[in-house]
């Protein structure tokens, strides 16, 4: 049998489909003008892609503090809860869990830089570039639990599975190398709470997934799994890889435009090119001593490290989380375990800030840092916490009120934006939730957030829901 009668013949299904719909398909094609719906193109999804308008940056670094820290312990002082340590506070909170007295902070707090942004003594290195940073002060969220929030702060909605940011990115602008995954997913030990769903494509095509490495693993052979190929030549695998998108490109014409082949077919083109790139973008021995010395020989200077490579490459969207293993979750022992989680990344976001700025790429690299919420002002009343032995408190989940920071292009520098009450609990002036955020991110990145949409199951989707505004407070 041929392959031209081979490809003519019909599954009991297709024949089906096409006896009943048929007609009607051919009545609803003359309405359009004869336009076609079924002839399949393989254009590549990752291709660069122009935004509705001239951005202001081209690429994003979020560096997740996973768990939530504390805004009151970090960059956001407050004097009036120091007053009331060890007291009850004269306002009603309203906690996740049972919570106790007024909980001043264990650390000192001081002004930095020309614009005198105070900063807490456990972020020495960001501290000296606060003249870069917008300090958000009034950010807030929906709910205290970790799932909701890290999928309303990663995807847009804190209960449905929807596209990661990362995953709406390289949908919009595609990817400036086609050697590497656009959006890239850097996490030590494991997947957090809530897992893959935090980079998630969603009902985007998959292709724009985010691509995880799992950090902890010092060779190229053991981060990335298959990078390197022991059974055949190169030559080889092209050979193999012609046929098969051959293949999946005959199955794909008689399907129309199946996105799921149009990934799958994009996935093993992508690996194959990968492994020469990612090799190379990986390897941070490749970097000169005083940069490695710069980022530091921890874990987190080595993610950063990478992190950077990666965006210098082309990769649009690089996630660096601080890992399961370490979250800020400090429930108990805040005092010890900020401060180390802290020093685990000070260095390196201070090193990152450098680096970016002198390669003269800060300014259309936008920095993002912060967590899922922030933590209370009070201490809470579990475990160890809450004795008479200030060393075990610890704070409770805060969806009302918490900081995040900015850096990088189009954003305001020197900048604070807003603020809590004088407890720090609850965002009181210029308050900003995650829609607005991320609306005004993707202005930054050139796109209108309510024009960029993708349509599924008869409605059209967008990042921000029904909601969000751009904050033009933070616009340079």
């Amino acid at each position: 049998m041929t392959d031209e009668i081979q490809n003519r013949l019909l599954t009991r299904r297709e024949l089906l489909e096409r006896s009943c719909f048929g007609l009607g398909a051919l009545a609803f094609t003359s309405l359009l003008g004869g336009r076609s719906l079924a002839s399949p193109q393989s254009v590549n999804p990752l291709a660069p892609k122009q935004p509705h308008f001239a951005p202001k940056v081209k690429r994003v670094i979020h560096l997740f503090m996973n768990g939530g820290p504390s805004q009151v312990d970090t960059f956001d002082p407050k004097p009036m809860l120091t007053k009331y340590d060890g007291k009850s506070l004269p306002i009603h909170l309203k906690t996740e869990r049972k919570t106790g007295v007024g909980f001043g902070s264990p650390y000192k707090f001081q002004k930095h830089g020309q614009s005198g942004t105070e900063v807490s003594e456990i972020y020495p290195n960001v501290a000296k570039h606060v003249d870069d940073l917008c300090v958000i002060r009034s950010m807030h969220t929906d709910l205290p639990n970790h799932e909701p929030s890290l999928l309303l702060m990663n995807c847009g909605d804190p209960r449905q599975l929807r596209p990661s940011f990362g995953s709406w990115l390289t949908y919009g602008l595609g990817t400036e190398n086609q050697n590497l995954p656009g959006f890239v997913v850097l996490c030590p030990y494991g997947y957090p709470v809530s897992g893959t769903q935090n980079w998630t494509a969603g009902f985007l095509p998959s292709v724009h997934q985010g691509t995880y490495i799992d950090t902890k693993e010092n060779e190229i052979e053991r981060l990335i799994e298959y990078i390197k190929n022991t059974h055949t030549s190169r030559s080889q695998q092209r050979q193999q890889l012609d046929l098969l998108a051959q293949l999946n490109r005959r199955y794909q014409q008689k399907r129309a435009e199946d996105q799921l082949i149009e990934a799958q077919i994009q996935s093993y083109e992508l690996a194959y090119r990968m492994q020469m790139e990612a090799t190379d973008a990986f390897d941070v021995n490749q970097e000169p001593e005083h940069i490695r010395q710069l980022y530091g020989s921890t874990l987190y200077g080595r993610e950063l490290l990478m992190a950077r490579r990666l965006l210098e490459r082309g990769v649009r969207f690089v996630q660096v989380w601080q890992g399961k293993d370490q979250p800020w979750d400090s429930h108990e022992y805040l005092h010890a375990s900020h401060q180390q989680l802290a020093q685990a990344t000070d260095q390196a976001i201070g090193a990152l800030l450098t680096d970016l700025k002198q390669r003269g790429m800060l300014d259309d690299t936008l920095v993002i840092w912060g967590g899922e919420f922030g933590r209370t002002p009070v201490v809470e009343l579990t475990g160890d916490s809450g004795g008479t032995d200030k060393s075990t408190w610890g704070r409770d989940h805060n969806n009302h009120g918490f900081s995040i920071w900015l850096a990088g292009g189009g954003v305001k520098k020197g900048y604070v934006h807003g603020s809590t009450d004088e407890f720090g609990f609850a965002a009181a002036e210029k308050k900003i939730h995650v829609h607005d955020l991320h609306a005004t991110i993707l202005h930054l990145l050139g796109f209108d957030h309510e024009r960029f949409i993708y349509r599924y199951a008869g409605r059209d989707f967008r990042l921000t829901d029904v909601s969000g505004v751009v904050v033009k407070d933070l616009l340079a």
